[in-house]
C-alpha cells in the first residue's frame, strides 16, 4: 500500500524551516562580533612576536607559585578564554592561581629561520625569567597545553631548577606511540617535511587547518553545520558556534625552520622519548625531570591520542606523578561542560596542595 503524503503539513513544514532559516540569518547580520579573550590581563614582556601576560588575580588569597601557561604554536592560546562562562583561564583565576600566558603571535616571513632551540632557549626562557622577576619567586609552575606541553616537558628537562610543578594537558610526549592510534601521527611520519618547508618557507596555517579537517572530514566539515542549523535561531547558541569557528579558522602560519625539526625529531624520529633530543648542545632527559608532575589527556582525543600522553609518566624521574583521564575530545577538554566542572579545580586542588 503506497503512503499518503500530507501536503499542508509538508508545506507547513517547508514554510516554517523557510523562516527560521530567515530568522538565523538577520540575526547573524545584526548580533555584531562575540568576543573571546576578554578575561583581564596586562602585557608584561614582548620578543619579536612572542608576548608575555599576566592576568589581574580575581580573589585576595593569591598561589605564592606563579603559573606559567605554554600553548601550542599551531592555535591561538584563547581557546583556554574561550567565553565568559566557558573559561579554564577564568575558573583557574577564582581558584586563586597567579595566571601569566605566552601569545606567541603570527610568524611572518622574516621568521622563516627560528628554531626549535629558539623557542626553548630563548622565548620561552625570557618568558620564564620575566615572570620570576615580576613575581618575586624562585621558581614557576609550567602549565604546557598540546604541542605546548611537549615544549614544556623538553624545557623543564633542561631547567628543572626553575620549575616548581608541572602539568600537562593533551600533550604529544611518545609519538611512535601515538602513530599507533592516531591518523595526525600518521600523516607526520610520512610527511616529505623538507619540501614542504622549502616550499613555503612560513608553513600557512590554513594548509595545516585542511590537514586538520581531513582527519575526521565529515564531523569537522559537513556534520556541525547541518546540526547547528535546527539552534542557530538562538542568540547564545550561535554566538558561541561564531567563536568557536573564528578560533578554529585563526590558525597562525609557522616558523619553517623549527616545524621541520619538530616533524623530524619528533613525529619521525621519536628523539624525546629516546633520549636523543638536543636542544642548544644539550641532551633533553626526562628522568631529569624530577618535581612533582599532573599528567591530563582526554580519553577521546583523536589529535593527540592517550597513547601519546600516557607514557610520559614512566620517562620522568618524579615521584609525585599523577595521570589524569577525562572522557572528552583535544578541544573538550577546554570547553565542554564536563572540563568546566573538573579540570580547573583539578588543577588548582593540585597546584595548591604542593604550594609549599
Amino acid at each position: 500500500m503506497s503512503a499518503v503524503i500530507d501536503f499542508d503539513k509538508t508545506i507547513s513544514e517547508v514554510l516554517e524551516s523557510q523562516k527560521k532559516f530567515l530568522n538565523s540569518v538577520d540575526m547573524l547580520l545584526n548580533m555584531g562580533d562575540p568576543q573571546s579573550d576578554t578575561t583581564l590581563k596586562d602585557l608584561i614582556y614582548q620578543e619579536d612576536k612572542m608576548k608575555l601576560f599576566h592576568y589581574r588575580p580575581r580573589v585576595k588569597k593569591v598561589c605564592k607559585t606563579p603559573t606559567l601557561i605554554i600553548y601550542a604554536l599551531v592555535n591561538r592560546q584563547y581557546m583556554m578564554d574561550l567565553q565568559p562562562d566557558r573559561s579554564v583561564i577564568k575558573n583557574l583565576l577564582e581558584s586563586g592561581l597567579d595566571i601569566y600566558i605566552i601569545d606567541w603571535g603570527y610568524p611572518t616571513a622574516e621568521d622563516r629561520y627560528i628554531t626549535l632551540d629558539d623557542y626553548i632557549d630563548v622565548y620561552i626562557e625570557n618568558a620564564v625569567n620575566e615572570v620570576l622577576r615580576e613575581s618575586g619567586a624562585d621558581k614557576v609552575n609550567i602549565l604546557g597545553v598540546c604541542q605546548g606541553g611537549t615544549f614544556s616537558a623538553i624545557y623543564t628537562a633542561l631547567n628543572p631548577h626553575k620549575v616548581k610543578n608541572l602539568i600537562t594537558m593533551v600533550a604529544p610526549i611518545d609519538f611512535e606511540a601515538g602513530a599507533a592510534d592516531g591518523l595526525l601521527f600518521k600523516w607526520g611520519k610520512a610527511m616529505n617535511v623538507d619540501s614542504l618547508v622549502d616550499a613555503f618557507g612560513i608553513v600557512p596555517g590554513e594548509l595545516l587547518n585542511g590537514g586538520f579537517d581531513m582527519l575526521k572530514p565529515f564531523q569537522l566539515m559537513i556534520n556541525k553545520y547541518l546540526g547547528i542549523i535546527d539552534n542557530f535561531d538562538d542568540p547564545e547558541t550561535a554566538a558561541n558556534f561564531i567563536r568557536m569557528e573564528k578560533w578554529i579558522l585563526d590558525s597562525p602560519d609557522q616558523a619553517g625552520e623549527a616545524y621541520r625539526r619538530f616533524i623530524k625529531d619528533l613525529y619521525q624520529e621519536n628523539k624525546l622519548v629516546k633520549g636523543s633530543l638536543e636542544i642548544g648542545g644539550r641532551t633533553v632527559d626526562l628522568e631529569d625531570i624530577t618535581m612533582p608532575v599532573l599528567n591530563i589527556y582526554g580519553e577521546q582525543d583523536h589529535l593527540v591520542p592517550p597513547a601519546a600522553s600516557i607514557p610520559f609518566n614512566d620517562c620522568i624521574g618524579s615521584t609525585d606523578k599523577e595521570l589524569v583521564a577525562y572522557p572528552v575530545g583535544h578541544i573538550g577538554m577546554y570547553v565542554s561542560s564536563k572540563s568546566q566542572q573538573l579540570l580547573a579545580p583539578k588543577i588548582a586542588e593540585w597546584i595548591w596542595k604542593r604550594d609549599k
